[in-house]
């Protein structure tokens, strides 16, 4: 059973930039894919990007750009950058991690995902 811990959100000002981790324990990180969500208030959650087992990324158009996901295996760790915060990137923010033989593909769907932590807040002031 994987379980994944997401941490560092907070507060930011527009502009400025926070790199969430989300640690993955009970597998092994390197046969399983990670998306990166979002949901803010009254929202639905939203895909924001993924990274692949080989490391490949994928990224929604509203980050693309400004937010980068990377990976460390031998940490467990995957990794989300966010730089050039706005306001409007305010949510709670999920790491999901499905067990995966195709190490190319990923998943851009919540629902695609069998693990899910408990996310982090960000919060972008303007």
């Amino acid at each position: 059973q994987v379980q994944l811990k997401e941490s560092g959100g907070g507060l930011v000002q527009a502009g400025g930039s926070l790199r969430l981790s989300c640690a993955a324990s009970g597998g092994t990180l390197s046969r399983y894919v990670f998306g990166w969500f979002r949901q803010a208030p009254g929202k639905e959650r939203e895909f924001v990007g993924a990274i692949s087992q080989a490391g490949r990324t994928v990224y929604s158009d509203f980050v693309k750009g400004r937010f980068t996901i990377s990976k460390d295996d031998a940490r467990n760790t995957v990794y989300l950058q966010m730089n050039s915060l706005k306001p409007e990137d305010t949510a709670v923010y999920y790491c999901e991690a499905d067990y995966i033989t195709e190490t190319e593909r990923y998943y851009t769907a919540p629902n695609e995902y069998d693990y899910w932590g408990q996310g982090t807040q960000v919060t972008v002031s303007s």
